[in-house]
């Protein structure tokens, strides 16, 4: 059984852009945060798997951080269409300044800016990313793609 695409933009959209998802539960539907709060994009240098968390392969230099995304429409960061979001902008990283050079070949969009947060989406880059130190590691918009399947 696959999964409907307006299962799949509801599901998407609640995440994404904080938006109540109508018609599901009780009358209101799954609502969104009071505090939309943001995704938190994370890389890794190795498949984090089904069972990982967000520091599960996750990317080490010295610099390195999560890139907090906004789950808002407002100053979209993403875009919906037929259940997949798509980044707008650029997700730019911390400068590689010592510990690279660092090979990236998963991304992962998590609930946590540190630590063992939960992993809601990870998938493989379609060619893995060597970053040299002086290096600033981004995904370029339009180059994220995420589906419910």
């Amino acid at each position: 059984m696959s999964t409907a695409d307006t299962w799949e933009s509801g599901q998407l959209r609640l995440v994404f852009f904080n938006t109540d998802f109508a018609g599901v539960g009780d009358a209101g539907g799954l609502r969104g945060s009071v505090a939309a709060g943001s995704t938190e994009i994370s890389l890794h240098t190795a498949d984090p798997g089904e069972a990982g968390d967000q520091s599960t392969n996750e990317a080490a230099y010295t610099t390195y951080s999560r890139n907090a995304v906004a789950r808002t429409t407002a100053g979209v960061q993403w875009t919906e269409s037929g259940g997949v979001i798509t980044n707008v902008n650029d997700i730019v990283f911390p400068i590689v300044n010592s510990g690279g050079p660092v090979t990236f070949t998963h991304v992962g969009i998590g609930t946590a800016h540190t630590g063992a947060g939960k992993l809601m989406y990870t998938g493989a880059l379609t060619t893995p990313k060597t970053a040299q130190n002086g290096d600033t590691p981004k995904i370029l918009a339009g180059q994220l793609t995420i589906t419910i399947t």
